[in-house]
C-alpha cells in the first residue's frame, strides 16, 4: 500500500478500459456500458471515462442524478437513465440531453410534458417486461405504450431511439426462460416496428449475456459488471479475456502474541487452539466489509491467505496469523485479480453465500478510493 491509508480501494482504470474493448470486440456492435451505482463501487466518472477509452459507445445508469453527474463532470457521450419514477426532473435530463426509459403511459406524458415545457426533444428507450416482472410494461400494456409514444413522436415531442428488456437468467445461459423472453422480446419489437418505431435500437444483453447468449446481442450489448473484469457467471474472468480492476486492502492496525484458548472478538466465536499472534484490522461492515464474513472470509496476510477470525465488527476485524512475523502497518488485502495470491471478490461471494456484485457496490465507508491508470484521464 501507499500514500499512507489505513485502508484502500485501488482502481485500475486500464483494466476497465481493456476489458470494455474485450466485449465491444467480442460482439461487433455498440455497446453500452452501464456506470450506475457509482461505477459498481469503482468510481462513476472516472469509469465512465475509462469505458469511453476503452471504446464504450453509451452509458447507462440507474437514475437521473447519475445521468446529470456524468454531464457535470464534462462527459459528453450519450447517456441512458432508465429508473425513473413519477415526478422525476426530467426537465433537466432533457437540457442535459439525457436519454430517457419509460415502462408505462404515465411515465411518457411526464417526460412529454417536460419536453414541451423545454422545447427539447426527448430521446427515448421504451421498456417491456418479457418476464423478469420488474420494471417494463407488460405485454398487455405494450401496445397502448408504443402507441402513444408512436404518436408523441409525430408530433416531434420524443424520438423513440431505444426499445429494450432484461434478462432474468442471463447467468444460466442454458435456462428455458432465456428463450421465452427473447421471444416475448421479438414480439413487442414487432408490434412497436408496425407502430411505426422503425429506427429504434434494440437492446437485451447485460454482462452475462454479452459474454455467453450471442442470440440475445440485437443491435447493442449493455454489459454492467463484466467491465469490471468480473465474471458474471461467477467463474473465472480470464476465460472472457477479462481482468479484475479493484484490489481492496488495508493495513495492519495492531498485532498481539496470545495463548491457546482466549476468546477472539464479540461472541468468541474463534478460539485458538495454540499460542498465536494476532492481528488487528481496521475495516468493518461500516466500511461495506460483510458482517458474514467471520469465520468464513478469506483475505492475504503475512504471505498466505488466512481466514477472518471471529466476528467482523463495526470497524474491524482480527486474523490469526500463527507465527509469521506480521507487524502493524503490514498489508492485508481482502479481494483483487488473485495474480499475486489474493483472494478475489468471487472467493468472498462464495465464503459469505452473496454476488460480487454486492460486494464491490458496497464497499466504501472509510475506505480511500484510489484510481491508479491512465485510461480516460483528462
Amino acid at each position: 500500500m501507499t500514500n499512507g491509508h489505513r485502508a484502500e480501494v485501488v482502481v485500475d482504470l486500464d483494466a476497465i478500459a481493456a476489458n470494455t474493448a474485450v466485449l465491444r470486440g467480442r460482439v461487433g456492435r455498440p455497446l453500452m456500458a452501464v456506470v450506475k451505482a457509482d461505477g459498481y463501487g469503482h468510481g462513476m466518472v472516472p469509469a465512465a471515462r475509462a469505458a469511453l477509452a476503452g471504446g464504450a459507445d453509451a452509458l447507462g445508469v440507474a437514475v437521473i442524478e447519475e445521468a446529470l453527474a456524468l454531464r457535470a463532470a464534462g462527459v459528453t457521450a450519450p447517456v441512458l437513465a432508465w429508473l425513473n419514477g413519477p415526478g422525476e426532473d426530467f426537465a433537466a435530463a432533457l437540457a442535459a440531453d439525457v436519454e430517457l426509459s419509460v415502462n408505462a403511459v404515465w411515465g411518457l406524458a411526464e417526460v412529454v410534458a417536460a419536453a414541451r415545457a423545454t422545447g427539447r426533444t426527448a430521446r427515448l428507450h421504451l421498456k417491456i417486461d418479457t418476464g423478469l416482472s420488474r420494471g417494463g410494461a407488460t405485454p398487455e400494456e405494450w401496445p397502448a405504450l408504443v402507441a402513444a409514444a408512436a404518436r408523441a413522436q409525430a408530433d416531434g415531442a420524443v424520438e423513440v431511439v431505444g426499445l429494450w428488456s432484461h434478462l432474468a437468467y442471463a447467468d444460466a445461459p442454458t435456462h428455458p426462460t432465456i428463450g421465452l423472453q427473447v421471444g416475448v422480446f421479438e414480439q413487442a419489437v414487432t408490434v412497436a416496428r408496425e407502430a411505426g418505431l422503425t429506427e429504434a435500437r434494440r437492446h437485451l444483453a447485460n454482462s452475462a449475456a454479452t459474454v455467453a447468449l450471442p442470440d440475445t446481442w440485437f443491435d447493442m450489448v449493455r454489459p454492467g459488471v463484466a467491465l469490471y473484469g468480473l465474471d458474471p457467471l461467477g467463474g473465472d474472468p480470464a476465460v472472457h479475456g477479462l481482468r479484475p480492476a479493484m484490489t481492496v486492502q488495508a493495513r495492519v492496525m495492531h498485532t498481539k502474541r496470545v495463548p491457546a484458548g482466549v476468546g477472539v472478538s464479540y461472541g468468541h466465536t474463534y478460539v485458538p487452539q495454540a499460542e498465536t499472534t494476532l492481528a488487528v484490522v481496521p475495516v468493518g461492515y461500516a466500511d461495506g466489509v460483510p458482517r458474514a464474513g467471520g469465520n468464513r472470509a478469506p483475505v492475504l496476510a503475512g504471505g498466505r491467505q488466512r481466514v477472518i477470525a471471529g466476528r467482523v465488527c463495526m470497524d474491524q476485524f482480527v486474523l490469526d496469523v500463527g507465527d509469521a512475523p506480521v507487524a502493524p502497518g503490514d498489508p492485508v488485502v481482502l479481494w483483487g485479480p488473485g495474480t499475486d495470491g489474493e483472494p478475489t471478490a468471487q472467493q468472498w461471494a462464495d465464503a459469505v453465500d452473496t454476488i460480487h456484485y454486492e460486494l464491490v457496490s458496497r464497499i466504501g465507508g472509510r475506505f480511500v478510493r484510489r484510481h491508479v491508470g491512465s485510461a480516460g484521464a483528462v
